[in-house]
């Protein structure tokens, strides 16, 4: 099957021309667009998640050979949770090409964060497939970028990080308060708060509340490191 313009175009952004064009489509097809005929992504994603871990065990072990397992633990969970990915997808202009079912199109399916990370791991599989280990792990290693290097800063959980913050000077485990929901229903946005008991506070929004309660936990860690 031939590519059209557009599944070009990705194969240009991620440098692998492929042998078997079959396997880039039903990377791209969402469950929403599956048939009797036509192949959605999800078996894909389930090869691709677990492609991506060796890459990024063994990229782990590579740049730091005395970390112990629980250093090298939450610094994986890092490279290879789904916002991650999404991230990665987003880069990438994959959300551009996924083939969606019209109630998934309507609902905002080309921005929603689960569907993006599972799809760029379907890529990944489906580049395996196609070209063979070694070529896969080049790509992963060349889209997740300095993203190895630095993940000890994105490591730590933010909301785990807090808590232990809060833990350790006898407060109270904080507080997630929702502040505001705006935007049509296929795309929230949510605005929450991060509150402690000694009146320490910081907000943020995103377009999930998971995402909202984690960056508003960064912003308030950041907040009580300047004042310490």
């Amino acid at each position: 099957m031939k590519l059209g313009a557009d599944l070009k175009a990705f194969e240009a952004r991620i440098g692998h021309q492929f042998a078997a064009p079959d396997l880039l489509i039903e990377a791209v097809t969402h469950a929403s667009m599956s048939s009797p005929t036509r192949s959605d992504n999800q078996r894909l994603e389930f090869l691709g998640d677990r492609v991506l871990g060796l890459v990024m065990a063994e990229a782990l072990l590579a740049a730091d050979t005395s970390a112990a397992e629980g250093t090298l633990a939450p610094r994986f969970n890092a490279l290879v949770r789904k916002e991650t990915c999404a991230d990665v997808a987003r880069e990438l202009g994959l959300g551009d090409v996924l083939r969606l079912g019209r109630s998934e199109m309507i609902s905002g399916g080309r921005r929603k964060q689960a569907l993006l990370g599972d799809a760029v791991e379907a890529v990944i599989a489906a580049v395996y497939l196609d070209a063979g280990f070694d070529v896969a792990r080049d790509l992963i290693l060349r889209l997740w970028g300095d993203r190895i290097t630095r993940v000890e800063e994105d490591a730590r959980d933010a909301k785990t990080a807090l808590q232990e913050w809060a833990q350790g000077r006898g407060l109270t485990p904080p507080a997630y308060v929702e502040i505001e929901r705006s935007g049509p229903d296929h795309a929230p946005v949510f605005t929450i708060a991060a509150r402690l008991d000694n009146g320490a506070e910081a907000v943020a929004t995103a377009g999930s509340k998971r995402e909202a309660q984690q960056a508003a936990a960064k912003a308030l860690l950041a907040a009580l490191e300047q004042d310490t």
